[in-house]
This record gives C-alpha cells, structure tokens and sequence, in this order.
C-alpha cells in the first residue's frame, strides 16, 4: 500500500490526516512539522480515532524534512505555528526543494487556496516535473460550485457534473454549455436569469475553507494512488494546452500514479473562450 506525506501539522493538514487515515487507502500517512510535539499530539488523536471509525492506517509524526522519503504522494498544506495559515510562497518553495531532493518520483499536492503561484513555482524553480505538481484547491471550488447548482435547480450535488478553468478567483471559467444536471443541459432546462445567478455566485465561493480544502486534497491524492480514472480540477502547470505556454491554470486532469496523465480540454464557446484568455494574463 501506498505512503501519505503531510508537510504542515495547521487545521488543513490535520484535517487532511485524519480523512486520508479514515479512507484506508493507504499503508501509512506522516505528519512532518517544524512543530513536531503538535504534529505527535495530531497523529495520536487520529490513531485513536481508528478503533471508533474503524480503519487501520498508521499514523505518525515527524519534524525532519527527509521523512518525505518513500512517500508516494506529498502533500503541503500549513505550519502547526500559524495553524489558519497557508506555506507562503517562499516557505513552500524552500519545502519543495527539500521533497525535489528527497523524493524523486514523488507526486506532489498543493492543497492551499492561495498556493497556484507556488505549484508555478515548483516547476520553474524547484525544478519538479510539471506532471508531477498540482494544486487541488479547484477541486475544492468545483464541489462548491456543484452544491449551488443543485440548490438552484432542487437536485443532489451527485448529479451534478460540471468542468472548471482558469485562475481563481478573479477569472473562473466554467462551461456552463457543457453542465449537466442528472444527464440533462443546465441551460436548456433553467431560466437565464437564474443562469446569470448562479454565475455571479461563484466567484464568492472562493477561497475555500480547510474542511473542503483537505477533502480535495483528500480526493485527488486517492485518484492517484488508486488509479481512478474519474476527472479533478487542478492547478496544472499547461505547457501548449489551451494554446498556453508556461502557466498554471485550473483545468480537468485525468491522474495515474505517476501524476497527470491527461489535461482535458472541454469544448467552450466564444464567451468561455473569451474568459480563458484573461485567465491566461493573471
């Protein structure tokens, strides 16, 4: 079984911990921080919760950067120091460089809202494989974004299927010609007015909170150690897809356990296709 790598012991990495723990997908997950008395103190809790909620996942804490090695999937998330808080760039950076060096072949997850920059970053500076960093804070957005639409229409979130681009979240573009509601057209079957409405929502669904933030994070690092051929939306570091070169988008990716396997470009119309080329420019 696979190897779970938490960089940050905050509320999104032991929220994260404890979902990852729960969902059995994996032999161990590691809770590295600076802070290790909080990250043992978070490992315990969530090792005790196994017994109750009944999965066998071992759980540990660390505070040494090499604890990344044999890891799978790693995954940065906050400091324990400053526990609403996200690695900022350059402290998520200095932390890239630490798994680039330990773990080779490891596929690396940004979960926070605010990291697209960092997964950037990563790449062009840490020197990691653009297949092999994402940011699956989209994800995130795009439950968000599904939950109002069956408010909308009166269905389950599970019905709801819907792609999601560009840079939140001043630039989200989602297809709204290609969302589908229990198989059938949003568009044909709701009114534009309350189209309109639901458009002018989202972009007030971000950022995300820590809860849907860990299960986004929690989703995509299951697809890539599962090998589910379901799609996410991610940040994804698009090199001639979209007509993009050297930039991180959200975008549908379809992941394997060597990372990205496929960058899905959904068909757009001309008003989408407009809001992707601004999204090109932030």
């Amino acid at each position: 079984m696979s190897v779970l790598a938490i960089i940050g012991a905050g509320t999104l990495g032991g929220a994260l911990a404890h979902l990852a723990a729960s969902q059995d997908h994996y032999r161990e997950v590691r809770l590295i921080d600076d802070a290790g008395d909080v990250a043992a103190g978070k490992a315990l809790d969530i090792r005790q919760a196994g017994p109750i909620e009944r999965f066998g996942t071992a759980v540990v804490a660390d505070r040494s950067p090499s604890a990344v090695i044999g890891a799978n999937v790693v995954v940065l998330t906050g400091p324990a120091a400053a526990p609403a808080a996200e690695w900022d760039e350059e402290a998520g950076l200095d932390r890239l460089r630490r798994v680039a060096a330990f773990g080779r072949g490891t596929v690396v997850i940004c979960a926070g809202a605010g990291q697209r920059r960092l997964v950037e970053r990563g790449v062009s500076e840490a020197g990691l494989d653009r297949r092999r960093i994402i940011g699956s804070a989209p994800e995130a957005l795009r439950g968000a974004v599904r939950a109002i639409v069956a408010l909308e229409v009166g269905s389950e979130a599970s019905e709801v299927a819907l792609t999601l681009l560009g840079t939140p979240p001043r630039q989200v573009v989602v297809p709204w010609s290609q969302v589908t509601v229990g198989g059938l057209s949003l568009e044909a079957s709701l009114a534009p007015a309350r189209q309109r409405r639901l458009r002018e929502r989202v972009a007030a669904l971000w950022p995300p909170g820590p809860y849907v933030l860990a299960a986004a994070a929690g989703r995509v690092a299951a697809s890539l150690v599962t090998g589910s051929s379901r799609q996410s939306s991610c940040f994804v570091a698009v090199d001639g897809e979209f007509g993009v070169r050297k930039h991180v988008l959200a975008a549908p990716v379809q992941l394997g356990a060597g990372g990205v396997t496929r960058i899905v470009e959904p068909p757009l119309n001309a008003r989408e296709r407009t809001r992707l080329a601004a999204a090109r420019a932030d």
